[in-house]
């Protein structure tokens, strides 16, 4: 008679291929139910967004059916995302995660990522909030297409909502075109109170779109909140790659990890299947390798991508089916496996 302990043997054969451990140490598996030939359990993912899910699905049913007496395998795919363990005491609330999208120069499309991002993990699941910290060109609201805050409750901000995704932006508190002639201490005030007096709630990830360049808001918003992790937004021409590597060096200087580099405007796909380089070839994936960091991918121009983001409408929710859609998700899974590594080898290096 086949028994748990059986299964959960088997089962420790099967390894996860992000973390290169097996399910059942990594508590993955649970809720084991034996009735005759059939065999039910719940697998736990450590993201939503996990890139290799089919795989680990399959290996794990494979693994089981190959236990005597087994002819029906049923599992029931869950998913709890990782804290990093960092304390973040401004938050107040449990925010398992928090990732700073970054870029050395303006005009990259950082912000257009970031929304993806953020977008894309909350459609895969996942409990997810935006932070606009890009303080003198606040456009995640427009992205969004969100035009202003909840009422506020308890002396505490109410994030806007949309697309499943917690925001705040400064953008929703000044007039349109306003500009914010602020020096370093009022925007050091402004970025603790989007952490502290928002009440985010508890999430998955909280997905950070900082200003360009390595100033004032990128410092205070590094000595306000402890980052998980950051992520580099370039294109292929050398003058973004120079400065990116600006952006990259700040990070390390900093003791923030970096996650990982994004190639955005990579190329333009023609009518014919070829491709046209606009702004030059693989700098992205270079200073990734050269720097000994992930390369997350190529985002190629598609025309839909700027008109998502002037009607707030995102690529990934309004036109999942194009290749820059496609790309996004495939960044986002990559991304999400990479948080989901440096948040469980970091619990274990601290205890």
């Amino acid at each position: 008679m086949i028994t748990s302990d059986d299964v959960l043997k088997v089962l420790s054969t099967v390894q996860e291929p992000e973390l290169h451990r097996d399910l059942v140490s990594l508590k993955m598996i649970d809720q084991i139910e034996i009735q005759g030939e059939q065999v039910k359990f719940k697998l736990t993912l450590t993201t939503p967004a996990c890139p290799l899910k089919g795989k680990i699905e399959n290996d794990a049913k494979k693994a089981v059916l190959s236990l005597p007496g087994v002819k029906e395998v049923e599992i029931v795919m869950d998913a709890s995302v990782p804290g990093d363990g960092k304390s973040r005491e401004l938050l107040r609330l449990p925010i398992r995660n928090v990732v700073a999208v970054a870029s050395g120069k303006g005009g990259v499309g950082k912000s257009t990522i970031a929304v993806n991002l953020a977008v894309s993990l909350s459609m895969k699941g996942a409990r997810v909030g935006l932070l606009d910290a890009d303080i003198y060109g606040p456009n995640i609201p427009t992205m969004m297409g969100v035009d202003h805050l909840p009422a506020p409750k308890d002396d505490r901000l109410i994030p806007a909502e949309a697309y499943g995704v917690k925001m705040m932006s400064i953008g929703f508190m000044v007039r349109p075109g306003q500009p914010l002639i602020w020096r370093g201490p009022m925007l050091h005030t402004a970025i603790r109170q989007f952490l502290s007096d928002v009440e985010w709630g508890e999430l998955d990830y909280l997905i950070i779109d900082l200003p360009p360049g390595t100033g004032d808001a990128q410092l205070s918003l590094i000595q306000s909140v402890t980052l998980s992790g950051g992520v580099i937004v370039t294109m292929p021409q050398q003058v973004s790659l120079d400065d990116a590597t600006r952006g990259l060096a700040m990070f390390k200087q900093l003791n923030v990890p970096v996650l990982g580099v994004i190639e955005n405007m990579s190329y333009l796909e023609m009518p014919d299947g070829t491709r046209m380089d606009i702004f030059g070839q693989g700098g992205g994936e270079a200073m990734a390798k050269s720097a000994g960091l992930p390369f997350l991918g190529s985002v190629p121009i598609d025309p839909a991508v700027r008109t998502g983001g002037d009607f707030g409408k995102p690529i990934v929710y309004a036109h999942p089916e194009t290749k820059a859609a496609q790309v996004l998700n495939e960044i986002t899974e990559k991304l999400a496996a990479q948080i989901s590594v440096a948040a469980l080898t970091g619990a274990e290096a601290a205890a």
